[in-house]
């Protein structure tokens, strides 16, 4: 396998694993130096990425980021997009308190436990992707839950308490963009 290949395969694993821009710049061109490094010592670039080059690329994304930040970050940003559909709720219901049935609370889990089991899986954030495989079964789970429980609501969520769940993600995101910024540690 060429260097250029190997450059190629793990810039897309690093890309879907939504590495930011940056650090697959800064990845690519340490991985490039150490197969250069190989290659004048009379080394094959596989003496470097091993067999595998997408497990290669997948184990360095995810020393680039370890699972403890990657959990602080689903632990904040889970109850933002969770925020910001209870807040769109209440817009398209033009309602100062949303009814929480069986069925929108099964949605809301499923959301959250499907979207942090691919972002862990995947090694870093890609909220989008998470997001939508989130829905496509979060979906099929509320209709169900709503066939079996019915729909009378649990409990209401005022418009107020809406608005609070957003501000941890937003915080974080905040403090993230700062260090990314500054260059300092934990910019992914």
């Amino acid at each position: 396998m060429t260097t250029e290949r190997i450059l190629a395969i793990c810039r897309s694993n690093w890309e879907y694993r939504g590495v930011d821009d940056a650090a697959v710049q800064d990845m690519l061109a340490e991985l490039s130096a150490h197969l250069e490094d190989a290659a004048a010592a009379g080394r094959a670039p596989r003496d470097v990425v091993g067999d595998d080059v997408k497990a290669f690329a997948t184990a360095w994304a995810q020393a680039r980021s370890p699972l403890r930040p990657r959990l602080l970050r689903m632990a904040m940003l889970v109850p933002s997009a969770i925020g910001g559909l209870l807040l769109f709720s209440h817009l398209i219901g033009w309602s100062g308190s949303i009814p929480v049935t069986p069925g929108r609370l099964a949605f809301w889990l499923t959301l959250s436990t499907v979207t942090v089991a691919v972002e862990v899986r995947r090694g870093t954030m890609g909220m989008r992707n998470g997001l939508l495989v989130a829905a496509c079964i979060g979906l099929p789970v509320t209709i169900l839950t709503e066939w079996l429980a019915g729909d009378e609501p649990l409990f209401h969520v005022a418009l107020w308490a809406s608005a609070l769940l957003p501000l941890p993600g937003i915080a974080y995101e905040i403090a993230r963009r700062t260090r990314v910024q500054k260059g300092g540690p934990g910019a992914e």
